[in-house]
């Protein structure tokens, strides 16, 4: 019996992901490191210094960022880029940051985001968004990052690896805020917000213990979200 089917045309847009995406997956040796880290003192943080100015909101994904951009200049070896004869250590946290778009994926970058204020993020991040939408980016805004943040917990996601964004050597994938019961201080356990993300990394170029000390400074800055500020 006949099957029933659509025909999709491959965009451009496509054709160019999926050659991205099966370069990466043919010629990078991907390994991934898992973190839980707790977001509840993040949350409460984010929600008192919206309250100082509501007129210009941040979101979780904006504070991650920050948060990345600060881990990244601490972690140099991360902020990596993979030429033909030598590894590039990007001096800025220049963060692509991934977002759906009609048909595909764009990944503006937010460049030198560790010398930029929580809001001037969100407000850039807000604005690719919108431009994003209108299929209006410009190519100066898409190209040349040093690491990427694929965020799909307002999906619903918990828990997913990220292909790499070649020629960068790392990306960052973010899951969905969670509660779970985890060991306390005091020997007992609690309830309390978890996000798990999945830093997947070239081995080519980064080391296990360098994406650790990556995952914990990131650890240290979330749960210290003053440091955002």
């Amino acid at each position: 019996m006949p099957v029933s089917f659509t025909e999709v045309p491959l965009t451009p847009l496509r054709k160019a992901i999926a050659a991205r995406m099966t370069q990466a997956k043919q010629t990078v040796p991907h390994f991934r490191l898992i973190a839980k880290i707790e977001v509840d003192k993040l949350m409460a943080w984010r929600t008192a210094f919206n309250e100082a100015d509501p007129a210009s909101k941040v979101s979780i994904n904006d504070c991650i960022i920050r948060a990345v951009a600060l881990s990244l200049i601490e972690n140099p070896a991360i902020n990596s880029r993979m030429a033909e004869k030598h590894i590039e250590r990007v001096h800025t946290a220049d963060i692509s940051v991934v977002i759906a778009v009609q048909g595909g994926l764009a990944t503006p970058v937010v460049r030198g985001a560790e010398k930029k204020s929580l809001r001037a993020i969100a407000a850039e991040v807000k604005g690719f968004t919108e431009r994003a939408g209108r299929n209006a980016l410009k190519m100066n805004e898409i190209s040349g990052g040093s690491f990427s943040i694929s965020n799909l917990g307002g999906y619903g996601v918990e828990q997913f690896d990220a292909i790499i964004n070649v020629p960068q050597c790392a990306i960052l994938a973010v899951g969905k805020a969670t509660p779970i019961v985890v060991p306390a201080t005091d020997g007992a356990v609690k309830v309390a917000t978890v996000v798990t993300f999945t830093l997947s990394v070239d081995h080519r170029a980064i080391d296990g213990a360098e994406a650790g000390r990556f995952l914990q400074t990131l650890r240290e800055v979330i749960t210290h979200p003053e440091r955002l500020a």
